[in-house]
């Protein structure tokens, strides 16, 4: 007898690898898969301007990176006491309004040095509900606690999702024509929005991914979505927000990620890292004893050789690390 629905994701055409560069954008979900592609030593960004949740919000990080929309001292403003932009994540806010520039400025410029040319973008679309300013009609990327009588609330439609998004994608490919595009819609309810406006807003996402699959090349969708609500449907793999996936449901669902995106050999390697970090994490009883000392001086020697044989990751940090326990 069965006692669930699985779904079954078959394994991409296009495979990820540490040789490629990539770039993650989108709900806090991106952070989660994004921040393991780094911990693997991925060479990708993620959320370099904070997280985001709507595809106008996604669109305009693109843009922002790649210089199509300005960023300068218009686009800040002073409240709460503190400089912040409405383009921006909190943590970018500054009492000094330079600082908010140049950290914007810092960000921009290493994704123009290393990512400018991706080989694949994560994209987590989270919601179709926007915030925008009605001053300006600008739909902000973050609130800032503003009040919410200075904006007007609405739902995107599918034809400005598939609009906004798909300008944005072209322009990323005009530095590489075969950029892949991984879309996700993120499992996480929005439930501030409401049960029936959480279930519109995602449908509207699934309309307008489908529509971009129809109308542009190298365009997969990773059903993260379905995992959750139709795979493992059950509150125990929720957090105890019982919105949030939970670090099992997480799991799973990166596990799944991997099958689908990553060669036996990607996979073989990860492991292989994985085995590194928790040599440098591992608490010795004695750090001083003989045995400590060449546990220490083996995952040293691991990590030169992975180095050799994969010369485009980089182990300098946990060599540095390694180094100052001897």
């Amino acid at each position: 007898m069965l006692f669930k629905t699985t779904i079954d994701v078959p394994h991409a055409s296009f495979e990820i690898s540490h040789a490629q560069k990539g770039m993650a954008i989108g709900s806090c979900f991106t952070t989660n898969i994004g921040n393991r592609l780094l911990a693997a030593k991925f060479p990708i960004l993620v959320n370099p301007l904070g997280t985001v949740y709507n595809p106008v919000s996604i669109a305009q990080t693109i843009d922002l990176l790649l210089g199509e929309i300005p960023f300068d001292e218009q686009q800040i403003f002073f409240a709460n006491d503190v400089w912040q932009s409405y383009y921006l994540h909190t943590s970018f806010s500054s009492v000094n309004k330079q600082e908010v520039l140049q950290s914007f400025n810092n960000v921009r410029n290493e994704f123009l040095k290393r990512f400018q040319s991706v080989d694949y973008l994560f994209l987590t679309l989270g919601t179709a509900w926007v915030y925008e300013l009605n001053e300006t009609k600008q739909i902000v990327n973050n609130c800032h606690k503003t009040p919410a009588s200075q904006f007007n609330r609405r739902k995107l439609s599918v034809e400005e999702c598939v609009s906004i998004l798909g300008k944005s994608i072209a322009r990323l490919r005009r530095k590489n024509p075969d950029l892949h595009v991984i879309f996700t819609v993120s499992p996480i309810r929005h439930w501030k929005d409401g049960a029936h406006e959480n279930q519109v807003s995602k449908a509207t996402l699934f309309l307008a991914i489908d529509e971009l699959q129809k109308t542009a090349k190298n365009i997969g969708y990773f059903p993260a979505y379905e995992l959750l609500m139709d795979d493992l449907r059950d509150y125990r793999f929720y957090d105890e927000d019982m919105l949030h996936p939970s670090a099992t449901a997480v799991e799973y669902i990166w596990e799944t990620f991997s099958k689908t995106y990553f060669s036996k050999e990607t996979i073989g390697l990860i492991s292989q890292i994985g085995a590194i970090h928790k040599a440098i994490e591992h608490r010795p009883f004695n750090a001083e004893s003989s045995l400590y000392k060449t546990f220490i001086q083996n995952t040293l020697r691991d990590c030169e050789t992975l180095s050799k044989e994969n010369p485009f990751l980089d182990f300098s940090k946990d060599i540095t690390i390694l180094q100052q326990k001897l």
